[in-house]
């Protein structure tokens, strides 16, 4: 059995540690709570976001999350504007071919609105 060091936790330990420190609201009552120091948790979060060491994918912190709402909300953003371009584009059309009739003399093949 491997001797472990006297600050050694458990990688689900600092899972939650870390998971609880997204939403917690004073840091220094969280690790007094944890019994662990305010540098200890750093070193965890500094570890995590460098990648230094396998984490659960449960664990994101804000950052990461805010990046994902991010890109997906542009995403987003990018499909409707290409709706609304379509859409415009598709109303110039019919507003050219109701101007085409009107010129000609024939009847429009559909009612202004309002008429």
């Amino acid at each position: 059995m491997s001797k472990r060091g006297v600050g050694w936790r458990p990688a689900a330990f600092r899972e939650m540690a870390l998971r609880r420190l997204v939403t917690c609201e004073h840091v220094g009552n969280l690790c007094k709570e944890l019994g662990i120091s305010r540098s200890t948790l750093k070193r965890w979060r500094r570890q995590l976001e460098s990648g230094g060491e396998p984490a659960s994918a449960a664990v994101q912190l804000p950052v990461q999350i805010l990046e994902r709402e991010n890109r997906r909300l542009k995403d987003a953003l990018a499909e409707k504007v290409l709706e609304v371009d379509f859409l415009q584009g598709a109303l110039q059309q019919i507003e050219a071919r109701r101007q085409q009739n009107i010129l000609s003399g024939a009847r429009a093949s559909t009612p202004r609105s309002g008429e």
